[in-house]
């Protein structure tokens, strides 16, 4: 079964660039600049950033559906990236490279099924999820931070 993995849209977070320190902290953003690598996977471009790249870390409400799974975490964002668009059945190496929490979800948009995974082993992970007619759609997070990391649709 084919899988699509989808990066957050650089729209939703162009407009950081141009914010001042001041206004950033005030939406309880960080701005930081890279000093080790590759410990800061962007969740818009689905690499990891590099040494002296400016990043930022804020709160972003990656499952705002009506429903008791209803959740936001802390995210990296590099600063100017393009969003990143997989190839079908493709993994970033951000994604393969780390440990993986899977999260599986129906079309209400409940919890329905979750696991841990190598992400060097997350193909078999999403085929086995999607295995099971009534998982609509995965989140993946990065299973240590517990940070959202994307989302993948059968297609």
């Amino acid at each position: 079964m084919s899988f699509q993995i989808s990066a957050l849209p650089a729209a939703h977070f162009k407009e950081l660039a141009a914010l001042s320190d001041s206004e950033l902290g005030a939406r309880n953003i960080q701005k930081k600049t890279v000093e080790s690598h590759p410990d800061y996977p962007c969740r818009v471009s689905l690499e990891d950033a590099e040494i002296g790249e400016t990043i930022y870390l804020l709160n972003f409400t990656h499952h705002d559906q009506a429903t008791p799974y209803k959740a936001s975490h802390a995210i990296f964002v590099r600063e100017g990236v393009e969003q990143a668009h997989p190839m079908t059945d493709e993994i970033p190496r951000s994604l393969s490279s780390r440990l993986l929490s899977v999260r599986a979800y129906d079309a209400h948009h409940d919890m329905v099924d979750a696991d841990v995974c190598d992400g060097r082993q997350l193909g078999t992970k999403i085929s086995t999820f999607f295995a099971d007619s009534a998982v609509v759609y995965l989140h993946l997070h990065n299973a240590r931070p517990g940070c959202y990391a994307a989302r993948v649709d059968r297609i």
